[in-house]
């Protein structure tokens, strides 16, 4: 397992693709929405096995967004590696606070990892979401 911030194109390729299969395919988000042009003013990471993409998220300032998993490849710890990878990157750059809207179906994941809740639950994609944040130590 390896994750990288993505620097060359075929590395944001690789996020780009990841986050179509899960986001775009799977949960039928619009592509207009998923790609919403902040990428480019984002930090990206992609996890790779081997060789081949298996996970992605970003960074826009201190909002993690976008963390996805491919399907047959969940439930094998990616997700948290990535986001132990976003939270070291925070921490090297000086943002101690660290905030994401998490679907409601993994609010416990981002629990377990230390996220609090904060507010209502609220509709994004026409999923429901609730804000989530963390002081990263």
């Amino acid at each position: 397992m390896n994750i990288v911030i993505a620097k060359t194109q075929k590395e944001i390729l690789d996020n780009v693709l990841v986050r179509g299969l899960v986001f775009v395919v799977e949960q039928e988000i619009d592509y207009e929405i998923e790609f919403d042009g902040l990428d480019d003013v984002s930090i990206l990471f992609t996890a790779y096995i081997n060789s081949t993409p298996v996970g992605a998220a970003r960074l826009y300032k201190n909002k993690v967004g976008r963390v996805a998993t491919l399907k047959e490849y969940r439930k094998q710890g990616i997700a948290t590696l990535i986001m132990n990878k976003i939270e070291s990157y925070a921490l090297e750059n000086n943002m101690p606070l660290l905030k994401l809207n998490a679907q409601l179906h993994v609010k416990d994941f981002y629990l377990h990892l230390g996220y609090i809740p904060e507010g209502e639950i609220f509709q994004e994609a026409d999923i429901d979401h609730i804000k989530m944040t963390k002081i990263i130590k």
